[in-house]
């Protein structure tokens, strides 16, 4: 099984930056997909951005230009630096597994806040 645990987040002004992590361990398969979700309250999840072990990367339009997904595949880790913060950005932020490189699995981080006040 893989487990992930997520780090960084918290409350930025509209803007301004934030970083967020996410450690992926157990049985990590050498290609793979590694992304970033998000949930606005009484909205649905959705996708951010993704990358996969090749470095092929996808972003969500609302994100695109002020957010860079990258990966350190030595520790197995995924980055998601979010630049020009705005309050629609206010979400909780997931971080999700899959076992290729076009594949994702129901594996998901536990979650953090991201809170951009208006």
């Amino acid at each position: 099984q893989v487990q992930l645990v997520e780090s960084g987040g918290g409350l930025a002004q509209a803007g301004g930056s934030l970083r967020l992590s996410c450690v992926a361990s157990g049985n990590v398969r050498s290609a793979n997909l590694l992304g970033w979700f998000r949930q606005a309250p009484g909205k649905q999840r959705e996708l951010v951005a993704r990358i996969s072990s090749e470095g092929t990367v996808n972003y969500a339009d609302p994100v695109a230009g002020r957010f860079t997904i990258s990966r350190d595949n030595t520790k197995n880790t995924v980055f998601l630096q979010m630049n020009s913060l705005k309050p629609e950005d206010t979400a909780v932020y997931y971080c999700r597994y899959g076992p290729g490189p076009t594949l994702w699995s129901d594996i998901w981080g536990q979650g953090t806040q991201v809170t951009v006040p208006s």
